[in-house]
């Protein structure tokens, strides 16, 4: 038997039908956003152990100039402590690392932190590695130039506290005067006054200081013997 349905049940199909799709609309506007996770500081470690001493470590040399680790270990104690630190002086470092039979920055790198905290009581080592240091001769033109890479690492826990980048170029002879000649007579001449006035220390001490002065972007932080330490 074929069953009629009424005027009645006909129409309350299509407003079930509505209603379902507004409660689905009011469901789906209704559903908690999802946020975006809070930016990493890439400071955090750094700021829950901050350290108050620094042994610079030996620098290790990766450019053709045998001076470049001299330059960059002379040139980094002055802006860690006029960013607030105590920095072991390098005289002492380097004369206990003799002392020991420590002649290569490899093989000061490799001795453990335990071991490098037992002997200079530093709460932090600073590790540096040398890509390019001295000058550059172009064609036409002499480069000065000195760049490096740095970690700061905790002694005590053996974490990485900091890690930068930087790099300087300081220009030669100026070869915009027209006279192909003149600017590579005058470029040649310009090395050798490089050399003989050591424009690659000065690259070097003004890489360091971009890189180790506290208030420079992606630097070092103020160290406990600094007035704004913990502002940073």
């Amino acid at each position: 038997m074929l069953r009629v349905m009424n005027s009645k049940t006909i129409s309350a199909v299509p407003v079930l039908t509505a209603a379902g799709i507004i409660l689905l609309l009011c469901a789906c506007t209704t559903a908690p956003a999802t946020q975006a996770p809070p930016p990493i500081d890439p400071y955090a470690v750094y700021k829950e152990n901050r350290p108050r001493s620094i042994l610079v470590m030996p620098p290790v040399n990766r450019s053709p100039d045998i001076m470049a680790q001299a330059a960059f270990l002379a040139t980094s104690t002055v802006p860690l402590a006029e960013s607030g630190y105590y920095v072991i002086p390098v005289t002492v470092s380097q004369e206990m690392f003799r002392q020991n039979g420590v002649t290569i920055a490899e093989e000061a790198h490799a001795i453990s932190f335990d071991r490098l905290h037992e002997i200079f009581g530093a709460d932090a080592a600073l590790y540096i590695t040398v890509s390019r240091y001295g000058v550059r001769f172009v064609v036409v033109d002499s480069i000065v130039e000195a760049e490096a890479a740095a970690r700061l690492v905790d002694l005590r826990s053996g974490l990485v506290l900091w890690s930068g980048r930087t790099r300087t170029e300081l220009k030669g002879y100026n070869s915009n005067n027209g006279n192909l000649l003149s600017s590579i007579i005058g470029a040649a001449l310009d090395q050798i006054s490089n050399t003989l006035s050591d424009r690659a220390y000065d690259a070097g001490k003004t890489a360091n200081y971009k890189l180790l002065s506290a208030g420079n972007k992606d630097s070092v932080l103020y160290g406990p013997y600094h007035p704004k330490f913990k502002t940073d």
